[in-house]
């Protein structure tokens, strides 16, 4: 059984930073891409950034460019999300996702599991 645990999230102020983590058991974590996603109250779900399996390549949101960075821990089975110089416009519910192939996409269908959601509020 696939599980995907986030954590990480939280209130902020603006310019503040936040590290996300979420842990995949129940799987071959490091065969696959990796993403994360977010959602506004009001809002789809909208991508963030995306990982390749091999950590080769890494795509982002343009909202995020210079301030967000993915990493994974192939060893840990484990993502990240660094955020840095966070925004009130950041605010959102943060979600892991596992890719069903190996290189990163930015289209929602394109990932089959996903984790709960952490909260993390920017405060201005």
């Amino acid at each position: 059984q696939v599980q995907m645990v986030e954590s990480g999230g939280g209130l902020v102020q603006a310019g503040g930073s936040l590290r996300l983590s979420c842990v995949v058991s129940g799987l071959t974590f490091n065969i696959y891409a990796m993403g994360w996603f977010r959602q506004a109250p009001g809002k789809e779900r909208e991508f963030v950034a995306g990982i390749s399996w091999d950590v080769g390549a890494t795509n982002y949101a343009d909202s995020v460019k210079g301030r967000f960075t993915i990493s994974r821990d192939n060893a840990k089975n484990t993502v990240y999300l660094q955020m840095n110089s966070l925004k009130p416009e950041d605010t959102a519910v943060y979600y892991c996702a596992k890719g069903r192939r190996g290189y990163t996409r930015t289209m929602e269908g394109a990932y089959d599991y996903w984790g709960q959601g952490t909260q993390v509020t920017v405060a201005s």
